[in-house]
């Protein structure tokens, strides 16, 4: 069967950066877990990454990427770098399938098994099958709104979860300030 994905977005608006995703796990045509938390803080809350795509694989990514977070702890671009190289050129690695966003204060990234690390330029990244509604509708809320990052994250998200079938709007959302 084949697994379905996710809805992930990240914000950095005002001082703020906001990165939230819908709980919504699917195999094939079934919904198997509506309530699933694809977020999570690492290096003691500094960093929150979210995932989409398979979640074993996401969760043997994720436990890479924090061991990389912890031999660059002040440096997230490296540690991404790092990760990116190891899940490209590693060949049980590269069969993974699942994307990665990540942020901290200065930094929004999505990282991919191709081997890419990918800084969006206005601050606003989404991934999963409704990653692409969710970005549309954060960046009109943040051209037509006085909403904060999290405001904006969570009404993105419920607008995705209208229009793509694998996201609902069981939401998860994470803050940090930031730094740019």
């Amino acid at each position: 069967m084949k697994t379905r994905s996710t809805t992930i977005l990240t914000v950095r608006h005002r001082g703020a950066v906001a990165l939230g995703g819908d709980g919504q796990v699917t195999l094939g045509a079934s919904v198997m877990k509506g309530d699933a938390n694809k977020i999570r803080r690492l290096l003691d809350g500094k960093v929150i990454t979210g995932f989409a795509g398979s979640s074993a694989d996401a969760f043997a990514l994720l436990e890479r990427f924090e061991a990389k977070l912890k031999d660059y702890p002040s440096n997230v671009p490296r540690a991404a770098t790092e990760l990116a190289k190891e899940w490209r050129t590693d060949r049980v690695l590269r069969r993974l399938e699942a994307l990665l966003a990540v942020v901290d204060a200065k930094h929004t990234l999505l990282v991919t098994g191709n081997g890419d690390v990918i800084q969006p330029t206005d601050g606003v990244l989404g991934i999963g099958s409704g990653g692409n509604y969710a970005v549309a509708a954060a960046r009109a809320l943040i051209a037509h709104s006085d909403l904060s990052a999290g405001q904006i994250v969570r009404e993105a998200l419920g607008i995705a979860a209208e229009i793509d079938i694998y996201t609902n709007t069981h939401l998860t959302v994470e803050e940090l300030p930031c730094e740019t």
